[in-house]
């Protein structure tokens, strides 16, 4: 009877009480004033600059070698020689390509007469000029699946290759044969490149510990903690040597100088900020750099900052509202990065400010409120005195320094997964498919 009573009677009830209720409230006010979009902040800083200011490139160099990463001013070549128009050669297969669960992390490195790959696996290959495979080997450890880790990285001193790989395993190979020499548990993801001087090599594994090993054995040498995160993205830039210190950058953003002897800190800086309005700001992990220029370091967060440090102390010379997204060049008195909004960027080196940005493909399906995933930019370098860029939409792509403007592209089948490297005036990638392509 009572459920019955507050059914028939009840909801007109509290109907007549809500509407007493109503007529007490005070109107609504409406604020007077132009109604801005909240997108805006978004929206408004995708504008391209553009402006021609001139450039002092540095001479063409015929390398034959690309043996590490190009942060150390020792393994860089700054202007590669390279033809105007080049075009793909040759394609060979690498093993597995990129897929849902894995990813190649590794760029291309040329040394000896070959070129070396790491797949998304733990597959290294050693590559001709012709693109045959000269030889090839599987470090996926006893007990471990294919799919059961990914990333690393590959570099070449001295007739050894040295790999780190998502396994957490470092090895050394005999670079003309593929024969293990040496093998050092990592104990965390060795998904990070390797840099290798002086009989000691420099790796930042779990994106949150710097290590430093003997090259001759693997034994430790010395070890520095980073700051742990977990809002990574995949893989590791390279440390890099400046003078009588090693630079490493962590996933927390965070950079320390360390002496090479001992590996006591001589300084540490953070890439601190990001850009307001991206779900991506919230990474901040080092995607750029190091990159050594002159006294000067180099470094790119993925969230939306680029930032020169003095090599000494550490100090901030400028910082730049743009994150690099893969490599920070420096050439004459110009930095260029590809930016985190998708953008070839070109800062003035002295001040960090903007001479021009050009778009980039950005996302692959532009429907709004739907927009996705966005196209991936690998680069850039600079190759025949032209700034080349590799994009997993299928294309490489070369731009004049001085303006930015597009001067040629050439297709590569299944789109770019990895920077462009030059040696013996041949430009070398890797695409998603797994497999390597040259072009000259």
């Amino acid at each position: 009877m009572v459920a019955r009573y507050f059914s028939r009677f009840g909801l007109p009830a509290a109907a007549i009480a809500l509407t007493a209720l109503g007529a007490c409230r005070e109107p609504e006010v409406i604020l007077p004033g132009e109604r801005e979009n909240i997108r805006a902040v978004i929206d408004n800083e995708t504008v391209e600059t553009r402006s021609a200011k001139p450039i002092s490139l540095p001479a063409q160099s015929r390398n034959a070698n690309w043996s590490q990463s190009p942060g150390t001013p020792d393994f860089r070549t700054s202007n590669a020689a390279l033809s105007a128009s080049p075009q793909r050669i040759w394609s060979t297969n690498i093993g597995g390509g990129d897929s849902r669960k894995q990813r190649i992390t590794a760029d291309p490195v040329v040394a000896g007469g070959l070129i070396y790959t790491l797949d998304s696996g733990a597959n290294v290959s050693a590559v001709t000029p012709q693109g045959q495979v000269a030889w090839s080997t599987n470090l996926i450890p006893p007990n471990e699946k294919d799919e059961d880790a990914t990333g690393g990285g590959i570099a070449y001193a001295d007739g050894v290759l040295y790999v780190s790989s998502g396994f957490g395993r470092l090895t050394a190979l005999d670079a003309k044969s593929g024969a293990q020499k040496w093998q050092k548990r990592l104990n965390a993801t060795g998904s990070g490149a390797p840099l290798v001087s002086g009989g000691i090599l420099y790796l930042v594994a779990g994106d949150e510990t710097g290590w430093a090993v003997n090259t001759k054995d693997g034994r430790i040498i010395w070890q520095i903690e980073g700051t742990p995160s977990v809002g990574n993205v995949l893989g590791a830039p390279a440390p890099v040597i400046a003078s009588d210190l090693s630079v490493f950058a962590f996933g927390s953003g965070d950079i320390a100088a360390t002496f090479r002897r001992g590996g006591i800190l001589r300084w540490n800086a953070s890439v601190a900020g990001g850009r307001r309005g991206r779900a991506s700001a919230q990474i901040v992990d080092v995607t750029a750099g190091p990159m050594v220029s002159g006294n000067s370091i180099l470094i790119g967060n993925h969230s939306g900052r680029t930032v020169s440090f003095d090599t000494g102390t550490g100090e901030r010379n400028w910082t730049a509202l743009e994150g690099a997204v893969d490599t920070v060049w420096p050439a004459g008195n110009s930095v260029f990065l590809i930016s985190d909004r998708s953008q070839l960027v070109r800062l003035d080196a002295a001040d960090g400010t903007i001479v021009w940005a050009i778009d980039l493909p950005g996302f692959v399906k532009n429907k709004p409120g739907r927009r996705g995933p966005i196209f991936a930019h690998y680069g850039p370098i600079m190759a025949g005195s032209r700034l080349v860029v590799a994009s997993n939409d299928g294309y490489l792509r070369f731009f004049n320094p001085v303006d930015g403007a597009l001067v040629h592209q050439a297709e590569v089948p299944g789109g770019a997964t990895t920077a462009p490297v030059v040696a013996g005036q041949t430009l070398y990638v890797v695409s998603t498919k797994g497999e390597l392509h040259a072009f000259r």
